[in-house]
């Protein structure tokens, strides 16, 4: 997982506020439930000495999402006087939470967004087809085909004198279109620098689509036999299925590449006391954390994201830190991969490094 974006949420000072806050809206007094779900967020961050600045800039995006009615579920994080982030979620979060915090508290919202994977869907017919393709930023680019001909499209009964004369035309439009249709998928694709490609629609054009794509292209790609919009509720079931393979897939083969080259005694570290003189090096490529909330593993901070340590002593004598912080040690190690350049793959605690609770590959040879 790219963690570039989160380098403008590291630019305050902190304290921030990290609230995950469930919206879900399933019985007749929805909006009360959420407003009674808020108070208790709320009360836990008046608890903890919460600014009121930041608890009414809180208050309003929760508001404000409750109006449009477009979550079940919402991710904020606030500096400041100020929300500095915020994300929806598909359902509500697995664990509902306010924390104030030196540090945001991201690692809960990581493995809810998951990795982000650039990916397109097409629909195709014989007269054409619909392209929706994502980039890794998140970007939406909708593209309509219009087949170059359309006329004749349907072939002619049986017993027709001329039957075999149009169907031969038939198929050389299908063909004349769905080349085009081709083009504009090879394109597409290239342009998001898609990984995953869905690509559903009439059997038969479907097909001959499919023998004009680049080979890049079928590498990707999975066939969906709905014939349907590029809308479908049950296409983008779909996709998301297909995403969440690619996700598995994505991290059997990190955690594969860290178990061999710590095998090797090379290009890999385990435990925390490991991880954080290689995160301190800034020699993580990738950082290899378990997806535990309720993890009890803290450090101690500095301003600067290298300025991590096992205790406040530390950081004084080694970094010259004067008002050390202490906080979660996944988000102190996180904001310091961040800072570097370094990818993220939370581990499911079910997953292929069940024992495995922080670890990293590295960039080079401890």
């Amino acid at each position: 997982m790219d963690l570039s974006f989160l380098k403008t949420l590291y630019q305050r000072p902190g304290p921030y506020a990290s609230v995950y806050a469930d919206l879900t809206r399933t019985t007749e007094d929805a909006s009360k439930a959420v407003e009674l779900r808020w108070r208790a967020l709320r009360a836990d961050l008046e608890a903890q000495n919460a600014p009121q600045g930041m608890l009414r800039a809180i208050e309003q995006t929760i508001d404000e999402e409750m109006l449009r009615r477009r979550s079940e579920g919402l991710v904020i994080f606030a500096a400041d006087g100020e929300v500095v982030h915020s994300e929806r979620f598909t359902g509500p979060p697995r664990t509902p939470r306010a924390t104030l915090a030196p540090l945001p508290d991201v690692l809960p919202y990581l493995a809810e967004r998951g990795e982000k994977f650039p990916h397109m869907v097409a629909v195709v017919d014989r007269r054409g087809g619909a392209i929706d393709c994502v980039t890794a930023e998140g970007r939406h680019r909708h593209i309509n085909v219009e087949g170059d001909e359309d006329y004749p499209i349907h072939k002619t009964k049986a017993g027709d004198w001329n039957q075999s004369r149009f169907q031969r035309s038939s198929e050389n439009v299908w063909k004349i279109n769905a080349k085009k249709v081709a083009h504009e998928i090879d394109r597409a694709a290239d342009s998001c620098g898609a990984e995953a490609i869905v690509i559903a629609g009439d059997t038969r054009a479907r097909t001959a689509v499919l023998e004009e794509v680049s080979e890049h292209v079928l590498e990707h790609t999975v066939e969906s036999d709905k014939n349907t919009t590029i809308d479908d509720p049950d296409l983008e079931a779909e996709l998301r299925r297909v995403l969440k393979l690619k996700t598995a897939e994505r991290i059997m083969t990190v955690a594969e590449r860290f178990d061999r080259e710590l095998a090797n005694g090379q290009r890999a570290v385990a435990g925390l006391p490991a991880t954080i003189d290689a995160v301190r090096n800034g020699s993580v490529e990738t950082l290899l954390l378990n997806d535990d909330p309720d993890s009890s593993a803290r450090l101690w901070i500095g301003p600067d994201p290298a300025q991590i340590a096992t205790s406040a002593d530390q950081l004084r004598e080694e970094f010259g830190v004067t008002d050390p912080r202490e906080d979660r040690a996944d988000a102190a190690l996180v904001r310091a991969v961040a800072a570097t350049d370094g990818e993220l793959v939370v581990l499911p605690s079910d997953g292929p490094a069940p024992n495995l609770h922080v670890g990293a590959v590295l960039r080079y040879t401890a």
